[in-house]
């Protein structure tokens, strides 16, 4: 290949890829720095935007209701994110096995992970209605009374995380493909050593899944951290701050107070905490993962 025909097909190359790179450059880098910016001014939308260097971050970490939401959203992470990966998991090593209709109980798992935000937030709504939800009918079958789920300060974060758990079909999904990637081979060789089902499971099937419960970990924990639409359509926030999750407040301060600086500098922190986070999973996960061919 000549020089000039290198050339030419680089040149069709970026012909071919302009209409992706634009929408990137436009609707995506810029944006992105534009935030980083604004991060740096008070800003209103309305009103040209002035710079005041750190003034947004230094007000966010003295305010009470930034604490309030990061303490909110690390709850909610804490507890319901490893509860989803086991339920996930559970479902999966039941469905891998060959049980009448498995296909139509995969089917109906994953099925409410296809259901939009809102509308299974206002599913959710009806069910921990305190006087005609289906949650609480179904408690007063064992002579328990139910409370009054999404309007208690106690209860209402716990509510939210039950929700969540109704979509662990998705992860149940990934479990699947792993678990059926685990060489029968090595299953084999362990029942001939003696081992139960509980030994195969956790030095076996459990170091072969170990990538895809890595995976499944650090998107279940950004996934928490981005938890928004629940609380905007079920809580508002509420009861006295107890779903005050971080996103809310950045939407709050956004497109409530108008304050886009201050919104942009909530961004840029979660982002940061995001990154560490998962910096972190993975530096951790180098002892406890196992990969093909050796560790990565």
């Amino acid at each position: 290949m000549t020089h000039r025909e290198s050339r030419r097909q680089t040149l069709y190359m970026y012909l071919f890829i302009s209409p992706w790179l634009i929408g990137f450059l436009v609707f995506a880098l810029y944006p992105i720095l534009s935030s980083l910016y604004y991060s740096f001014t008070d800003y209103d939308i309305i009103h040209p935007p002035q710079f005041i260097g750190l003034a947004n971050y230094a007000e966010m970490f003295g305010n009470d209701l930034f604490w309030k939401s990061v303490t909110v959203t690390l709850r909610y992470t804490l507890i319901s994110v490893p509860i989803q990966l086991l339920l996930a998991l559970g479902f999966a090593l039941l469905l891998n096995q060959k049980i009448p209709l498995r296909g139509f109980f995969r089917t109906a798992m994953y099925f409410p992970s296809m259901v939009s935000g809102v509308a299974m937030s206002l599913l959710w709504y009806w069910i921990f209605n305190p006087q005609i939800g289906l949650f609480n009918y179904m408690l007063s079958w064992f002579g328990i009374k139910g409370p009054a789920w999404l309007m208690n300060p106690d209860t209402a974060l716990y509510a939210l995380m039950i929700m969540s758990f109704w979509t662990a079909g998705s992860g149940m999904i990934l479990f699947l493909a792993g678990l059926q990637g685990v060489p029968a081979s090595l299953v084999e060789a362990a029942k001939l050593d003696g081992a139960g089902r509980f030994k195969i499971f956790l030095h076996v099937t459990l170091p072969m899944i170990s990538p895809v419960l890595l995976f499944q970990l650090i998107m279940g924990m950004i996934d928490s951290f981005q938890v928004f639409t629940q609380a905007f359509v079920m809580t508002q926030g509420g009861p006295n701050y107890s779903t005050w999750f971080y996103v809310y407040n950045l939407y709050t301060s956004a497109f409530k107070e108008y304050r886009a600086g201050y919104s942009s500098a909530l961004a840029w922190v979660l982002l940061v905490v995001v990154m560490l986070f998962t910096a972190l999973v993975m530096k951790l996960s180098n002892r406890y993962v196992h990969y093909e061919g050796g560790k990565r």
